[in-house]
């Protein structure tokens, strides 16, 4: 018996067809909108942290690369990064510059204050201006006020477009400044703002609040001794240091800052017993053992300079300036393998250090 039952028409199969596609296509379209509304997952560098940290503190291959990962990451805690920028000197580079100016502008304000810290350790004078220059203007007071501090160290010459800048916010922060309640730190700014500006009466009045306030902080009267050496108070400066080293003989602060007072008025034989005692007190610090490196080559001692430095490399393999300077020395008095070396060191640790690049 025949099947009375209708057929599908060619017109009606096709219709069909399309239709059963148009669903396949609005499904695909649905579920892919769905895939890619949602939030993306972090990318996370291969390292941890604290693996990255201990690398990078101790200089080891690769250290900058895992360096420059954890400070690109967005969920990095505040005190991580903090630690992670104190880090990040001695490991210069343009990508390093990029995460730098990132995390001035970060919504943290001690993590910008911390960069700004990092930025004086990282750049020179030229550049540190043109880095923190623009923060002479920043919305934050306290951001300003630090960008303003760190800049007080550079000439005119390097401060170039950035000069009556920092004149007018020294110049502003002095108003305020003079308006709080008096401690040794504000008074001590205070100093560096009016030696800014030239008025060094006005310094020396502030710092000698500053010595009042706290007799036995060391670091605001080296700060009195050099503003009277400044103000052509050399008698006054000498004796006033002569006291502090009767009473702390055995300060490696004041031993150091007489061997850079020694230096600078041409006294190098004692600036450079000064420098070697302060190193002897405090045999950990390698910026004091740099500075004695730098008197001893001064003076013709290359072979005891280099000692000095390999040894701060040996504290910490990590300090670029020192390794650097090592390579100048080795390179002076043609040891040219041990150059290799070094130069070998410095690129596994970065191979975008700018003294590579410049064919040190």
């Amino acid at each position: 018996m025949p099947n009375d039952s209708p057929q599908p028409t060619r017109r009606g199969r096709q219709a069909l067809i399309i239709g059963s596609l148009v669903g396949v296509l609005v499904l695909a379209l649905w579920t892919w909108r769905s895939e890619t509304s949602r939030p993306a997952a972090p990318v996370r560098p291969s390292q941890s942290y604290s693996q990255t940290l201990e690398l990078a503190r101790d200089g080891k291959p690769g250290a900058a690369r895992l360096l420059y990962q954890q400070l690109a990451r967005d969920d990095l805690a505040d005190e991580r990064r903090i630690a992670l920028l104190a880090e990040l000197p001695n490991y210069p580079s343009p990508q390093a510059l990029k995460l730098l100016k990132a995390q001035l502008d970060h919504e943290s304000l001690a993590v910008s204050l911390a960069a700004v810290e990092s930025a004086v350790r990282l750049l020179p004078g030229h550049h540190l201006a043109v880095v923190l220059g623009p923060l002479l203007s920043a919305d934050e007071p306290a951001l300003r006020l630090n960008a303003t501090l760190a800049l007080t160290r550079l000439s005119p010459d390097e401060l170039g477009l950035y000069f009556a800048a920092l004149q007018h916010s020294a110049e502003a922060f002095q108003h305020d400044l003079a308006q709080q309640p008096p401690t040794v730190q504000n008074r001590m700014q205070l100093g560096r703002l009016y030696r800014q500006t030239g008025d060094n009466a006005l310094a020396l009045s502030a710092l000698e609040d500053a010595v009042q306030l706290a007799p036995d902080n060391l670091l605001a009267a080296l700060a009195r001794i050099e503003q009277l050496d400044d103000n052509q108070q050399a008698d006054q400066a000498r004796q006033l240091m002569r006291q502090l080293l009767e009473k702390h003989p055995d300060s490696a602060l004041l031993q150091h800052a007489l061997g850079i007072w020694l230096r600078d008025h041409g006294q190098a034989e004692f600036a450079l017993l000064s420098l070697a005692r302060a190193a002897e007190l405090a045999a950990d610090n390698n910026d004091y053992r740099y500075d004695l490196a730098v008197m001893l080559h001064t003076l013709e001692q290359l072979e005891a300079a280099q000692k000095q430095l390999q040894q701060i490399l040996q504290n910490q393999p990590a300090n670029r300036r020192a390794r650097v300077l090592l390579i100048q020395y080795a390179r002076e008095s043609g040891q040219l393998q041990n150059v290799q070396v070094l130069l070998a060191q410095l690129e596994q640790q970065n191979p975008d250090d700018p003294a590579l690049q410049q064919g040190l």
